[in-house]
């Protein structure tokens, strides 16, 4: 397949990490990162770029260096100083920096004071208390790196949901283009919506009686790195990227049961068949039995409707209340993303943004957005270069200007502002008030003890212009973990104050998780589903947030931004 831009800004990152375990010229290290951030939020694929004979170089960070590198990773999927680089650090090293907290500096420390050169040797040390001692550690770092390991041990083998999507949706478009296919649908946690999947469970119907067609189909695709087995009705494979892929073929008419069965989860089968069994009745992934008669199984809904209940949502079937909901008629009516009116996160190039704020609007209406908020970075956040006073005022008139020739689109004044480690807001209230929203957000002191974070959010949220707390616990998912808060008190002081939370939607993120979500529900807290976005195509981003949102139990009404304009401005300005 060709090199896609995430798989260039990969490949650059890795070069970043590298060099700076080296300690290598800060600049040069910087060069790498900004390229890797640009290719990211890149709106059309490098590659094809440089098959039309565009100049790379005109790419915001990207000079005559990178350009020529990018083109050397497009033709040749390799770069020749990540590999010079691989000579001289084991790649058992490298996996030291997918550790939250180990940044390149403390694996400079690690690797070249300490010799330690793996994860196991990282883990001895650490339980044997010899990192505490070295510059830039101490007690507190050495037992998060323990429990770095241990939730990674966890995790192995998983990936993030847009990491499976990039490369589950083109095989699905592959294998419904085969001969004789009639269906074809991903199981499992994949079609459930969750934040990550660990494979792929590809189910497929056709017409006739052979197979051989559909499998050798699998084999040839061009992703197709490895086949694990292969039969006549069966199939695992992996993917150049790791995925591991499982193809069954179903009967037609057990398809209904089997998708039920393989799309899960464990815990709502078995809740499942238990109502059944009360019954009389029999289920299993060929279909529902009434002693030896098969009653259902053709499709999903005749499997609900045998056990006299409703359709479930794939998103719900968790085994946490779905089935009890169903037999009391009390689905809830979830969340579409056709019911979003505006996106109330966006960034743009006044701070680490890809776009104008007309390009971002204009994408916005393109998405069929009603509002757009602009809310750049506070100037605490150097690192993204946040505004301060004057670059703000100058950016309010902006917008101001732009909203005078907009057409269907308008764009909110607002700012994601530095949450401090007091709890003040990081730009002054005379300034907050010409906004028309407050996003407030901790990029610092993530370490606090859960009652000193509990308390420097709701001193926030305090603020006279605090509007919504973006992405509530700050996680990273196999990155970084969620700092600790006590959610249900912050929950009960945003009811009381007039506040919002963020469900974040960047697939890193998809930060509040979905039992949060449904917490906040029950709390009566309204969320806002944003993107998050950094570019034009990031206000796609909003698709996985719908999808945690589902799995949150989120109706249309439990969402901020699903209000028309008007209504959405009333209830900001209640705060």
């Amino acid at each position: 397949m060709p090199i896609q831009n995430e798989n260039i800004a990969i490949i650059f990152e890795e070069v970043a990490d590298l060099l700076e375990i080296e300690e290598a010229n800060p600049f040069r290290v910087r060069a790498y990162r900004n390229a890797a951030r640009t290719l990211r939020y890149l709106s059309r694929d490098a590659y094809k770029l440089v098959a039309a004979g565009f100049d790379l170089t005109t790419l915001p960070g990207i000079g005559k260096d990178l350009s020529g590198k990018i083109q050397q990773i497009i033709k040749t999927g390799k770069l020749d100083v990540l590999d010079r680089l691989h000579k001289d650090i084991p790649a058992s090293v490298e996996e030291l920096l997918r550790l939250p907290g180990l940044g390149p500096k403390r694996v400079h420390i690690l690797f070249h004071e300490m010799g330690i050169k793996d994860i196991t040797a990282l883990e001895s040390a650490a339980r044997k208390e010899e990192l505490r001692t070295m510059p830039g550690f101490g007690i507190k770092t050495e037992q998060r790196i323990l429990d770095a390991i241990n939730s990674k041990k966890s995790s192995e083998k998983r990936f993030l949901r847009s990491f499976a999507m990039a490369h589950a949706e083109p095989l699905l478009k592959y294998l419904k283009q085969g001969k004789n296919i009639k269906h074809v649908v991903i199981a499992g946690s994949y079609r459930r919506g969750r934040e990550s999947v660990g494979d792929l469970d590809i189910l497929i119907t056709i017409s006739g009686s052979s197979s051989s067609s559909v499998m050798q189909r699998v084999v040839d695709y061009e992703e197709t790195d490895k086949v694990i087995s292969i039969g006549s009705t069966r199939a695992t494979v992996i993917l150049g990227c790791g995925l591991q892929v499982d193809i069954r073929i179903l009967a037609e008419q057990n398809f209904g049961a089997g998708l039920h069965y393989f799309t899960g989860s464990k815990t709502h089968n078995i809740q499942l068949r238990k109502l059944a069994q009360r019954q009389g009745l029999k289920i299993n992934e060929y279909g529902v039995f009434l002693g030896n008669k098969r009653i259902a199984g053709k499709t999903e809904e005749s499997i609900f409707r045998s056990v006299g209940m409703p359709y479930i949502p794939p998103q719900l079937r968790e085994g946490s209340g779905e089935n009890e909901a169903a037999r009391n008629n009390q689905l809830p009516d979830l969340i579409d993303l056709s019911d979003i009116r505006g996106d109330l996160h966006s960034h743009t190039i006044a701070t680490d943004g890809q776009a104008s704020l007309k390009d971002m609007a204009l994408a916005a209406k393109k998405q069929g957005l009603q509002y757009l908020a602009i809310t750049d970075h506070s100037k605490h956040l150097t690192i993204a270069h946040g505004l301060g006073t004057d670059a703000l005022l100058k950016q309010i008139d902006e917008i101001d200007k732009l909203n005078e020739e907009l057409e269907s689109i308008k764009l909110l004044k607002g700012i994601e502002v530095d949450i401090l480690e007091d709890g003040k807001l990081d730009l002054p209230d005379a300034l907050l008030a010409k906004l028309d929203l407050v996003v407030g957000a901790i990029h610092s002191h993530f370490n606090l003890s859960r009652e000193k974070q509990t308390k420097r959010i709701i001193r926030a949220m305090s603020n006279d212009y605090f509007s919504i707390l973006a992405h509530p616990f700050g996680r990273l998912l196999f990155e970084r973990e969620a700092y600790d808060i006590d959610l249900e008190k912050i929950l009960d002081k945003a009811n009381e104050l007039g506040c919002f939370l963020e469900l974040n939607s960047q697939p890193k993120r998809l930060d509040l998780a979905d039992n949060y979500c449904r917490l906040a529900k029950n709390k009566g807290v309204l969320i806002s589903i944003n993107s998050d976005a950094h570019s034009q195509d990031d206000l796609k981003n909003m698709m996985f947030g719908i999808e945690q949102a589902k799995r949150g139990w989120l109706e249309k009404g439990d969402v901020l931004n699903t209000r028309p304009l008007k209504q959405l401005e009333k209830l900001l300005r209640k705060k």
